[in-house]
């Protein structure tokens, strides 16, 4: 699904929002996308006017989140992160006992 990811795109406000919103960081949002394991989707649902993908994965201190995400060239934008609700959380378990 992702060939080459440059980093990410942030600004003020992608980075204050889910801080805002969920106490999520900027940081730990990246974090998710380079520890294991993850699961990672797309979002057609909600791929009206971009397409979005989904991750579920956890942070260096273990926190489990779920972001949805954007690719705009080679850069990942996070549009929202948030902990995982009970079903992802039963989900992200069953793909851990499997790694």
């Amino acid at each position: 699904m992702y060939n080459v990811m440059d980093g990410f795109e942030w600004d003020d406000w992608n980075k204050n929002k889910n801080w805002i919103k969920h106490k999520a960081t900027y940081r730990e949002c990246e974090e998710v996308f380079f520890n294991s394991p993850r699961i990672t989707y797309k979002d057609i649902k909600h791929s009206l006017l971009e397409k979005r993908h989904g991750i579920l994965g956890k942070t260096d201190n273990k926190r489990l989140l779920h972001i949805t995400f954007t690719v705009r060239g080679n850069l990942v934008r996070v549009i929202s992160a948030r902990d995982m609700n009970k079903k992802e959380k039963i989900k992200y378990a069953k793909k851990q006992k499997d790694k």
